[in-house]
C-alpha cells in the first residue's frame, strides 16, 4: 500500500488518469448533455402527441367475412380508407370489406386524408413523398414500406408517415423528436442503427469511464496529505 504513495507511482497514476480522461471526456460530455435533454423533455411532446387528435373510426354493417375473400386466413386487420372499410389479410394485401375488391396501394390523396384523421386540423400539407426504401438512420426506419411521407408547414417541420401497403397511420416526427433521436444515438453509442444498447463500443467506453473515475479517486487518495499521513 505504501508503494502507491511513492512519487513514481503517483506520477504514473496521474498520467493514466490524464490519458483516460482525454479518451473518455468527450463521451462523458455527450452522456451528460443527452441525459439532461432526456430528463428535461416531455416524452409526450417528443412523440408528437400535441400534433395529434383523437380518432374514432366509423362503424359498418353488412361486411363480408374475411374467409369469403381469401382462404385460408391467418391474420386480419381492419382499416378505414377514405370512409371505406377494408381488411388487410395475411399481412399481404388490402381487400374491400363489402365487395372483396383487392387494393394494391394507397393514393397520395388517400394517405393525406388518412393522416389528417389522426392529426390536428391546423396542420397544412406542404408536399408528399413516396418512400420505397430508407437508411438505418432515417426517422422512419424499421417500419413498413412503401410509405408516404407527408410534410406539413409550421414549427418543428412535422412529417407524418402512412403505410402505402396496409393503409395504416404509422407515426409523426418533428424537430424535437429528431434532436431526441440524435442524442439517443450519442447516448447509446450505436452509430449504425441507433437502437442497440448492447454494442461493444458502449461497453468499452463504460468500462473505460469506470476506470477513469476509479483512477481519479485513487489519485485523490495518493495526493491527500491526510491519507498519506494515515498510511505512513
Amino acid at each position: 500500500m505504501k508503494k502507491l504513495f511513492q512519487g513514481k507511482q503517483t506520477r504514473r497514476i496521474r498520467r493514466w488518469h490524464r490519458y483516460l480522461g482525454l479518451a473518455t471526456g468527450i463521451q462523458f460530455l455527450l452522456w451528460t448533455v443527452s441525459g439532461l435533454y432526456f430528463s428535461w423533455s416531455d416524452i409526450d411532446h417528443i412523440h408528437g402527441e400535441h400534433l395529434k387528435t383523437s380518432y374514432e373510426p366509423p362503424a359498418f354493417d353488412s361486411l363480408l367475412s374475411p374467409t369469403q375473400i381469401v382462404m385460408p386466413v391467418r391474420e386480419v386487420s381492419f382499416r378505414v380508407i377514405n370512409g371505406q372499410p377494408y381488411y388487410f389479410i395475411n399481412n399481404q394485401r388490402l381487400y374491400h370489406a363489402k365487395n372483396g375488391t383487392p387494393k394494391d396501394t394507397l393514393t397520395p390523396q388517400e394517405a393525406i386524408q388518412l393522416a389528417g384523421e389522426h392529426l390536428s386540423s391546423d396542420l397544412k400539407v406542404k408536399q408528399v413523398e413516396y418512400l420505397t426504401q430508407v437508411g438505418s438512420h432515417h426517422e422512419y426506419r424499421e417500419r413498413p414500406l412503401p410509405a408516404y411521407a407527408i410534410y406539413y408547414e409550421g414549427a418543428g417541420a412535422p412529417i407524418a408517415y402512412v403505410s402505402a401497403k396496409d393503409g395504416e397511420f404509422q407515426t409523426i416526427r418533428h424537430r424535437a423528436w429528431r434532436w431526441f433521436d440524435f442524442l439517443w444515438m450519442t447516448h447509446t453509442m450505436d452509430y449504425r442503427s441507433r437502437d442497440d444498447i448492447n454494442n461493444w463500443l458502449l461497453r468499452i467506453f463504460s468500462v473505460a469511464g469506470l476506470i477513469t473515475v476509479c483512477s481519479g479517486l485513487l489519485l485523490w487518495m495518493v495526493s491527500s496529505k491526510r491519507v498519506r499521513k494515515m498510511v505512513s
